[in-house]
């Protein structure tokens, strides 16, 4: 289960600056999706970092669960890491198409708070 993690730690990775190319294309253009500040560029700029962050969580998460060997009763935090490692992104990219896509981010975000404090707790009980 912890490679899932490896794997999608290093997708987004890739994902991440495959998205900050393709909008890098566009960035010299002042007004691009309504200029710096508007709603759809800001969005679409979380997407993109969003994309590195959980993914280097999910790198981290991997990474330590592998050295302090406890592989076995992290499988929780490990699907709520991959659900934000998806969700996180896509909600911030469909949020630049339709606000009202921005309510789910209570899903991706609260994957991310109970997978660390899981994590954290298994890490402290050992």
């Amino acid at each position: 289960m912890i490679m899932l993690n490896i794997y999608a730690g290093w997708i987004g990775m890739l994902l991440g600056a495959l998205a900050g190319a393709a909008m890098g294309l566009f960035f010299h253009r002042e007004q691009w999706l309504g200029g710096y500040g508007s709603w759809r560029r800001r969005m679409l700029r979380l997407g993109h970092i969003a994309l590195f962050g959980i993914a280097l969580i999910n790198l981290a998460f991997a990474l330590t669960a592998k050295v302090l060997g406890i592989e076995r009763g992290v499988e929780v935090a490990s699907i709520l890491l991959l659900v934000a490692g998806a969700g996180m992104p896509a909600v911030c990219f469909l949020s630049a198409i339709k606000r009202g896509f921005r309510h789910l981010f209570v899903i991706p975000a609260s994957s991310v708070i109970v997978a660390v404090a899981l994590f954290t707790w298994r890490i402290f009980t050992l």
